[in-house]
């Protein structure tokens, strides 16, 4: 298909510790790019409604804890599964936008979730900037083309000190520095 990957590691993940992995979603790229980012074995929490898609929905509810976000239930029991699978040594990848945002959204306003996941296991949370995805293999039919898919992985934000009252404001300091990257980026 013609798109390299191309990552920058601000701080390098460490092979068996658990992380709260979160990158802004443009792409159909970005499952597989997620996959080359981290070499440590993790777990995506994803829509329920996934899983109608023909044989991708298969293989989704396979990989991820799912969840119903219209039902509280369900969304409690995603912090029940995902201790699992922190005690198994995996981390959790969240999109914080909750979905793809439209084409010319740069990034569409984050969930709390992965911030009061990472706050509640006390997992370090790690900001990560797909910048080129979009370009690459976007949602509109027709679109992209080959080419550096650029990613860059940031320090991680420790959450042991943190408490699950903070989580919005943690949210929007996260949500506010991936988004500068990104219009800085675009910028050149």
């Amino acid at each position: 298909m013609g798109c390299i990957p191309r990552i920058e590691y601000k701080e390098k993940l460490v092979r068996g510790k658990s992380y709260m992995l979160i990158a802004n979603h443009t792409s159909m790229l970005d499952i597989m790019l997620m996959l080359r980012v981290s070499r440590n074995p993790f777990v995506f929490v994803g829509k329920k409604e996934l899983v109608k898609i023909p044989i991708f929905g298969f293989f989704y509810k396979r990989v991820c804890i799912m969840v119903d976000r219209d039902n509280s239930n369900s969304r409690m029991g995603v912090y029940r599964r995902a201790q699992r699978r922190l005690n198994q040594g995996l981390s959790i990848c969240i999109f914080p936008e909750g979905g793809v945002p439209d084409e010319d959204i740069v990034l569409d306003e984050f969930k709390d979730g992965a911030f009061k996941m990472g706050i509640t296991h006390k997992i370090p949370i790690v900001p990560i900037v797909f910048f080129d995805a979009k370009k690459r293999f976007s949602f509109t039919l027709y679109s992209g083309g080959p080419g550096w898919l650029r990613v860059k992985v940031y320090p991680f934000i420790k959450t042991e000190a943190l408490e699950e009252a903070q989580k919005g404001e943690l949210r929007d300091q996260v949500r506010s520095f991936m988004l500068r990257e990104l219009e800085s980026s675009n910028k050149n």
